[in-house]
């Protein structure tokens, strides 16, 4: 009987001992991989490539599209425009911020950027989730 009343005493305080030991479970944080949108054409069910995917479409993209306004090059006008975008959890493009002086420049950095095809949204926890990117445009003549 003595041996039975030892053993419940150990088996009750066995787990007040180990989580003082290993510590407290609600103070662990879980990490989670946010997964960037999908490009058309980009689907892989590895996540390096498709991420390498989006980089070189989003590339192809602004180089194919990109048109320096006439009347600022005839005045030789030349700065550089900052888009900042979010591909929303729809998976379209939504300009949050242009960064530039010229107006001619500034419109057709985000002419440029709405362009951009509708994809599958970026997702974080088996949720859709909106992702912001940031795109520099170099407008420089070579006069």
């Amino acid at each position: 009987m003595k041996n039975l009343a030892f053993l419940l005493v150990l088996l009750l305080t066995m787990p007040v001992m180990a989580q003082e030991t290993w510590g407290d479970v609600d103070k662990n944080k879980v990490t989670m991989r946010e997964i960037a949108p999908v490009w058309p054409g980009c689907e892989s069910n590895d996540v390096s490539k498709t991420d390498a995917c989006f980089t070189q479409k989003l590339n192809e993209h602004i180089q194919k599209n990109f048109r320096y306004p006439a009347n600022a090059w005839k005045n030789n006008v030349q700065e550089r425009v900052v888009v900042t975008f979010i591909i929303n959890t729809k998976g379209e493009v939504e300009i949050k911020n242009v960064e530039g002086k010229n107006k001619e420049l500034v419109d057709e950095a985000k002419r440029n950027i709405l362009a951009i095809p509708k994809m599958k949204p970026g997702m974080l926890a088996g949720k859709p989730r909106a992702i912001e990117y940031t795109v520099p445009f170099n407008f420089k003549t070579g006069k």
